[in-house]
Order: structure tokens, then sequence, then C-alpha cells
């Protein structure tokens, strides 16, 4: 059969755009390109707080969100500085001088840190992780210590919990 020159041409047409259609990669990149960037400025938004296993926080349901600051964690055993163990719990309970001057000490280190840092926070500020099964009068030697080594703004770590419906 003979085909007609339409039907020759359109053969011919089909047959060139037979192949497979080439990504646009630029088009690609620029897309994550965006994506990186809005990962990267919206990832710093809250603090994120040591966790451990030997600290069970209490909850709240404050809406406020905690500002980067110095974390002091009361396990139960021991007393840590951004980490770092300074005392034991035992030795603060018997209010024993030479634990509460490492923690006064390890304190005091973080502020001349802060200060060298040129942090422009007005206040220093300082955050307590305390189990809740520590005893409060242990919380309240170690508020005492944060005090004392010059933080003005104490703030204690709770578990956000969802505001209940009346």
């Amino acid at each position: 059969m003979k085909q007609s020159r339409r039907a020759r041409r359109m053969q011919r047409h089909h047959q060139r755009n037979k192949g497979t259609p080439a990504f646009n990669l630029v088009s690609l990149m620029d897309i994550f390109t965006i994506l990186v960037f809005f990962l990267l400025v919206n990832s710093g938004e809250g603090e994120v707080l040591p966790s451990t296993k030997s600290v069970e926080l209490p909850e709240s349901i404050s809406e406020q969100k905690p500002e980067q600051n110095v974390v002091v964690m009361v396990t139960r055993k021991d007393v840590l500085v951004q980490g770092t163990p300074v005392a034991t719990l035992a030795a603060i309970d018997k209010r024993d001088r030479a634990a509460i001057n490492s923690l006064l000490g390890a304190l005091q280190a973080q502020q001349k840190a802060r200060i060298l840092g040129n942090s422009k926070a007005a206040v220093p500020a300082v955050t307590i992780m305390g189990s809740r099964q520590i005893p409060y009068h242990l919380l309240k030697s170690v508020m005492a210590a944060c005090t004392e080594a010059g933080y003005g703004k104490i703030s204690l770590a709770v578990l956000q919990k969802p505001a209940q419906e009346s």
C-alpha cells in the first residue's frame, strides 16, 4: 500500500522523536540547593539539650522555647557542667564545701569562656537538668551555687507535654 506524503512525514517525525527525553539537571540542582539552604536556616531554631538515660525530666505545658546557655545536669549520682562531671550528689547532699567549690569553679570557668566568646546576653543564664527523683533541697544547693557563680537567670529543663483541653 502506498503511503501519502503526510503519513510519511508523520512517520519520520515519530522516528526522530522516539528517543528518551534528557534530564534537565540545572533545574534539579537549583531545587536541591534551595532545599539545602532552607534546611540550614531552619535547623538552628531551638536548643537541643543533651539526652541521657539517667535523667528523667518532669513534664510541663509551657510554650516558651529554651535559650542556648550553660547546662548543669544533675543525675542520680553526679553533677555535670556541660557534660563534664564536677561533683557527686552524695557530697553535695552532705554540704561538702569541696564539692560545692568544684561546681562553683566549673560554672565560673564557663562564665569566663562566655565572656571571652563575646556573648551579647546581658544576664548570664544556666539551665539545670534534674531528674524528677532528685530531692528539691539538692536542686536548691545547685541553684545556690549557680547564683554564687554569677548566673542571674536559672531555668529548670522539663519535657513539654501537650496542653490539656477543658
